[in-house]
């Protein structure tokens, strides 16, 4: 397994939209492993191939105290979410030290694939209804401060970019 250089916002590639996967092979295995490896790592909760600057269908997700949840969603699709909503503080690997307030439905039924093709759904609440949802996103070409105000999002790119020169 090896760790993947996680993208980070505004990069443009984070808008790309990602397509359906449509090969169930060994690179899609070895793919998920990374992403999970990666994820565990920075650490996060999840993390779309989006982030990873791999435009296709695949988010892996572990909301567990003990890591031991790992879920690899192929082709994920939201067939059902609540009309009931709810406030949850975001943070995102490719906006880092970055948190704040993101409304989203508060339960979602999600489809999706597993790794070799299966078919699998599950109903989603909390955490990781947020995340789920978080990670979609991800695969849609949008990120989570895109749903914060203009002014918000300036004050992101400009602690961002500061940070960013202070490193170098």
């Amino acid at each position: 397994m090896a760790l993947l250089p996680i993208l980070h916002w505004p990069d443009p590639r984070l808008k790309t939209v990602a397509k359906p996967v449509t090969q169930f092979d060994a690179r899609l295995k070895k793919l998920a492993e990374d992403m999970a490896e990666t994820m565990y790592d920075a650490p996060g909760v999840g993390l779309a191939a989006t982030q990873v600057d791999v435009h296709e269908r695949l988010i892996v997700i572990d909301v567990s105290e003990d890591k031991k949840g790992l879920m690899t969603l192929v082709n994920p699709e939201i067939i059902w979410a609540s009309p009931e909503r709810r406030k949850y503080e975001e943070g995102c690997l490719s906006v880092p030290e970055i948190y704040d307030d993101v409304e989203r439905p508060a339960q979602v039924r999600v489809r999706a694939q597993d790794v070799t093709g299966k078919f699998f759904e599950f109903d989603a609440d909390g955490l990781l209804a947020v995340c789920v949802q978080h990670e979609m996103d991800h695969l849609a070409g949008k990120v989570f401060v895109e749903y914060l105000s203009t002014l918000k999002q300036g004050r992101i790119k400009t602690k961002l970019r500061k940070r960013a020169e202070r490193a170098l």
